[in-house]
């Protein structure tokens, strides 16, 4: 079931029929059809939206798009694409991240038609870097991060004295270029013309337009265009957990590195003051905290940056909000700019007890809360598939192509029998590297509607009948190929590094840096104890709470630091809430059992 709240400009393009321009307070939204056929509305999975468009993308991996150009029907429309990952929309531009690694990239302007969708990701021209792991639009370029850690643009950052008078159409025979390597995660916004990049590090840089002081690099570095990526020396101390990009400002948030408390979140901006994106009464060339009592007590779960307002999701629920208003994108009632933080009421969330699940899009003057719960197991064994760093057999395409895999993970998806991989490699030697990465995902996450044709070939040689859970479960039940010993106090524990990478983020920094460590142990983070530990083993390999294990609330404080120490990729439902959902039926049945007795002695006396 969906849940999405929506308010601001209702108009370029109409999302709401009979509705009024400007939505100034929060609203249930409602796709059309919904009430006719309830069945033809899918979970949503993630919106993005911008000044001309906004795109709806489903779990199925289908897509829909409002665009200003439909404002006479208020139709969407939808996006001939299969199997979408991602969707990213800037002012003059939209791309398609699909499941297979591929891009797809078109350009817009405001009185003309879109231009048609080309794959740009087949235009790089190093083949190991056309699958791609994520995407993220800028205001006209997006940028693409590659599964080999390097980042592509379309749109290289110039100086304004070289820059073309007006952006051309993307020429088809045209090849994004690489601008950075090493690269763990982007960022940039829809009004954007610049970028962040975070190496493994944890190593901040900014790229492109600093005319406004948005990169952080100091007063002294202000009002200039970075045509390649430059270190910011002074980021707070913490975890970067996000940074969205407004059109003169940039917005931080930061996880604190402490052990003794809960992982505390803070916010920090930089850029300029015009429209009161800062949340504080001043232009910031360095990330300032911006600090308001409505953070006190609680913590940060999602931020999102539109042209120049802002939107913050709590731990609590609360919905707070700052910057431009002029189209109501604050939904606080009214259309006057907010300089400091300010709460904004929301009707009644459906799932309000997963808070967790909801997420926030700003577009260039709407914004969006949505909900969006599902596993994403799956889709960590498609992004452990695009890792090159722990490939360990090699198979060759029609074209004489390499393509990697991980044994071990081919191992338990394949039928056990030996001659498989020689089966395996046998149909890959005539299939396109494209069809190679198609049958390999097919392979891992057992999803035959990718290819159903190819799907065909492959499935007397796969456990087509076996799910993902099942086959991690079974790596997990054997001993033989767990590489890494982590040791707790008077106990050791195994672990595949295959897996480790997939799940923490800690071990996936520890393993793929450079360093010369062979080592294959590590003694690790006494605070928590071993109960607790093998709660963290069998979710780490099965997204689930293991039989038998008693929850207590010292426990749940346990695994709360825990999961901030090992850096967890977190699943929904996460692990977390599986253990308050646990407890809380095991307090439920004994408060059921103490009414009981009470009851039977009422009725002794």
């Amino acid at each position: 079931m969906n849940e999405i709240i929506f308010f601001g400009s209702n108009n370029s393009p109409k999302l709401i029929k009979n509705e009024q321009n400007l939505i100034t307070k929060p609203i249930q939204f409602k796709f059309e059809n919904e009430n006719e056929n309830e069945k033809q509305i899918k979970q949503i999975k993630q919106i993005s939206s911008s000044n001309f468009s906004t795109i709806f993308l489903f779990k199925n991996g289908k897509a829909i798009e409002y665009l200003n150009e439909n404002d006479s029907n208020q139709n969407p429309e939808k996006i001939q694409i299969k199997n979408i990952q991602k969707v990213t929309v800037g002012y003059q531009n939209e791309a398609i991240l699909t499941k297979e690694g591929n891009v797809f990239f078109l350009k817009r302007y405001e009185f003309e038609n879109p231009q048609e969708f080309i794959n740009i990701s087949s235009l790089i021209e190093d083949i190991n870097d056309r699958i791609i792991e994520d995407i993220v639009s800028g205001y006209n370029s997006v940028y693409l991060l590659t599964s080999n850690r390097n980042v592509y643009t379309n749109e290289p950052a110039k100086f304004p004295e070289i820059s073309a008078p007006a952006f051309e159409i993307f020429p088809k025979e045209e090849k994004p270029i690489l601008i950075m390597k090493n690269v763990s995660k982007i960022f940039s916004g829809d009004s954007s013309n610049f970028a962040f990049f975070l190496n493994s590090n944890q190593e901040l840089f900014g790229y492109g337009d600093n005319y406004h002081g948005q990169l952080g690099l100091g007063e002294s570095r202000n009002g200039t265009v970075f045509i390649n990526p430059t270190k910011i020396q002074n980021i707070p101390k913490g975890k970067v957990i996000d940074i969205q990009c407004g059109n003169m400002h940039s917005v931080m948030l930061i996880e604190n590195e402490n052990e003794d408390e809960n992982p505390k979140r803070k916010l920090y901006s930089c850029g300029n003051y015009q429209y009161n994106g800062l949340g504080h009464n001043e232009n910031t060339y360095e990330f300032t905290e911006i600090k308001s009592s409505l953070f006190d007590n609680d913590n940060i779960l999602d931020i999102s940056v539109g042209n120049e307002h802002n939107l913050i999701l709590t731990e609590k629920g609360k919905l707070i909000g700052f910057g431009d208003n002029y189209y109501a994108q604050l939904g606080n009632g009214d259309t006057k700019n907010q300089s400091i933080p300010i709460q904004i009421e929301l009707p009644k969330l459906r799932f309000n007890e997963n808070i967790s699940n909801y997420h926030i899009c700003c577009g260039q003057a709407s914004s969006f809360i949505y909900y969006s719960p599902f596993s994403n197991l799956e889709e960590d064994l498609i992004k452990l598939f695009q890792r090159k760093e722990f490939c360990d057999i090699s198979f060759k395409t029609e074209n004489g192509e390499i393509i990697e895999a991980h044994k071990l993970i081919l191992k338990y998806r394949l039928n056990q029998n030996q001659n498989q991989i020689e089966k395996l490699k046998e149909i890959i030697s005539n299939k396109s590297i494209k069809e190679s990465n198609q049958i390999f995902e097919m392979i891992y996450s057992n999803n035959s509607k990718i290819n159903p044709i190819l799907y065909s070939e492959i499935k007397e040689i796969i456990n087509s009948n076996e799910k993902i859970e099942e086959t991690i479960k079974r790596i997990y039940l054997n001993e033989n190929e767990k590489d890494f010993i982590i040791e707790r106090k008077e106990k050791q524990y195994k672990f595949p590094k295959l897996i480790l990478i997939m799940r923490s983020e800690l071990y996936r920094g520890m393993f793929l840096s450079v360093t010369n460590d062979t080592s294959n142990k590590v003694t690790d983070y006494s605070e928590l104890s071993n109960k607790s530990f093998e709660i963290f083993e069998y979710w780490i390999y099965s997204n689930q709470i293991k039989d038998g294990i008693q929850i207590t609330q010292e426990i749940i404080d346990e695994i709360q630091r825990g999961i901030d120490y090992f850096q967890l990729n977190q699943t929904n439902p996460n692990l977390f809430d599986l253990l308050i959902n646990k407890f809380n039926k095991i307090q439920q049945k004994v408060g059921m059992k103490e009414e009981k007795k009470k009851k039977e002695k009422c009725l002794i006396f």
